[in-house]
């Protein structure tokens, strides 16, 4: 992967780890060794904190939506346990929460997780979630697309960066399940 994709200057996260949120960066200490790319091909720029969200990123950064990736954290209930899973879809899509998610979670409804409560439970910063780094517990579901996709621009756990990863390596992440159709054209 290029050094500049847009014009982001990207370097090695494990060498910016003030870059990332915390559970972030103790997740790319952990790298998995069955990964298709080695953790230190995970790279990381900063941006301006204020344009964090994908639209004005993309605008500002140089960045096509088709290699952006959205992560969205999905909650669903059944009785009284409440399960939760990450959604990795490209920019130009939309989840299918109340299709695919829903059913995979084996819950009656899905809906996206309340900010503060998606904050609290991942130790990262709304508009900056990212699936490296994510309670174990939490299955994290990644669009074919993503996967299909070269390389992909995703949160860092902050706002004030973005990541800059192989799309094969999003489906290797520890719980990671590849789903064809998990987005729709959005």
């Amino acid at each position: 992967m290029t050094d500049v994709i847009g014009s982001l200057k990207l370097e090695p996260a494990v060498s910016r780890l003030d870059l990332l949120a915390a559970p972030v960066a103790a997740a790319l200490e952990v790298w998995p060794a069955e990964a298709p790319i080695d953790g230190d091909q995970v790279l990381v720029a900063p941006i301006d904190a204020g344009l964090a969200d994908t639209a004005a990123f993309c605008e500002a950064y140089g960045v096509t939506l088709a290699e952006s990736a959205n992560c969205v954290i999905v909650a669903g209930r059944r009785g009284e346990v409440t399960r939760y899973a990450a959604c990795v879809i490209l920019a130009t899509t939309r989840a299918d929460v109340n299709g695919i998610v829903r059913r995979h979670l084996d819950v009656r409804k899905a809906s996206f997780a309340p900010m503060d409560e998606a904050v609290r439970l991942t130790g990262m910063e709304y508009g900056g979630i990212t699936p490296i780094g994510l309670p174990q517990s939490w299955p994290v579901l990644v669009d074919a697309r993503v996967v299909a996709t070269p390389h992909v621009i995703i949160g860092s756990g902050v706002r004030q960066s973005k990541i800059a990863i192989a799309g094969p390596a999003l489906g290797a992440l520890p719980g990671a399940e590849v789903i064809d159709g998990l987005a729709r054209e959005g």
